[in-house]
């Protein structure tokens, strides 16, 4: 099978692209500023490098909140053609912490308190009533950039004022105090796959690895793992790492991230995260070929006017031509198969049975 992962091209995605070449045949690495997207009268084109984007079982495409429309424009053109671990909507939403917030809350998430307003006097009326200290964060951002501290209101005005010229509104959140530490869980599917305690360093209230906060590995419990879980399937992630404050009330989610680094998780847990990536999204991939065959076989089916049961095809009771010693397999397995003369295979046959499948040991 072959794969592609759409990316800036971290060491992170070249880890990534490394454990996937262990479990597909072929693995593309494309830069993000290479493609193109064209929306054309009844149609939507991926172009890489002016040529259009060829054919995969799987494609991961990953970025920060500066790619989300054109993350979200390749996802939105492929995601029913192949097999792709986040969806369309998920970019737009994930990379807006109060988009996110939103969405979580639907789903009854236990986030913090927040507050946004579109303009700078009505943010300020806000920061008169709230309870300090705060924090207050700019919509969009990755890596604790963005995140500012205030434990007063004139404090937090400052800030606001600071930040004014630059026509950005702010999300305006409660603090919850875990004595500068986090937890981030990195989900996979349905399952919390790698976790570890993040601890911001002495006068730094963040605990982002890249605002020099260090980690140790943590086992969560259950309910914070339910929670994570919850989170990444929430915004529609099957790849996704969900940052927590583990409270004496218990776990609330603050921000989620759908390109989280390896560095640190692996560094930390010693658990090579980039390997169950890869292994999950060759499952996936193969999970999303078969049934894209059961698709076509039931086309066959009700193409040759035959009227299908049950959503997959596993047997069909026929009569056989013999030619003298040789059996001729029906056009129904044929056309299901898509066996090819110039395919080698493997013919297994025992009294009263007979297998074929093709050399590579995929079944068609």
């Amino acid at each position: 099978m072959k794969a592609a992962l759409i990316s800036l091209g971290s060491e992170s995605s070249k880890w990534t692209v490394k454990a996937m070449q262990k479990y597909f045949d072929m693995v593309d690495s494309i830069n993000i500023k290479e493609i193109e997207v064209r929306s054309l009268k009844n149609k939507i084109e991926i172009l890489h490098n002016g040529k259009p984007l060829e054919k995969y079982d799987c494609i991961y495409v990953k970025g920060s909140f500066r790619y989300a429309l054109i993350l979200t424009a390749i996802t939105s053109a492929l995601f029913d053609k192949t097999y792709m671990p986040i969806a369309s909507e998920s970019f737009g939403i994930v990379h807006d912490k109060f988009l996110t917030q939103l969405v979580l809350q639907k789903h009854n998430i236990p986030m913090p308190g927040s507050y946004f307003s579109p303009t700078l006097d009505a943010a300020k009326k806000i920061l008169r009533k709230v309870n300090y200290p705060i924090i207050m964060k700019l919509p969009r951002g990755t890596g604790g950039k963005g995140v500012m501290f205030a434990d007063s209101f004139p404090a937090a005005s400052s800030m606001l004022d600071a930040i004014g010229p630059l026509k950005v509104k702010v999300v305006i959140q409660e603090y919850i105090e875990t004595n500068s530490t986090d937890t981030r869980a990195i989900v996979i599917g349905d399952k919390v796959i790698a976790s570890y305690q993040r601890k911001a360093t002495s006068g730094e209230k963040r605990a982002n690895i890249h605002m020099g906060g260090v980690g140790v590995k943590c086992i969560l419990d259950e309910k914070t793992k339910r929670i994570a879980v919850k989170t990444a399937k929430a915004l529609k992630a099957d790849i996704c790492a969900v940052d927590i404050l583990e409270t004496p009330i218990g776990p609330f989610v603050i921000e989620a991230n759908l390109s989280p680094g390896l560095q640190g998780v692996t560094k930390y847990t010693g658990i090579d995260v980039a390997d169950k990536i890869a292994k999950f999204l060759y499952k996936k991939a193969k999970e999303f070929k078969d049934k894209d065959k059961i698709k076509d076989a039931s086309k066959i089916f009700e193409d040759l006017g035959i009227k299908a049961t049950t959503d997959e095809v596993k047997e069909i009771i026929t009569n056989v031509d013999f030619r003298g010693d040789r059996i001729l397999l029906p056009e129904l397995i044929t056309k299901i198969t898509k066996f090819d003369e110039k395919d080698e295979l493997v013919i297994r046959a025992d009294k009263g049975r007979l297998s074929i499948e093709k050399i590579n040991g995929e079944n068609k």
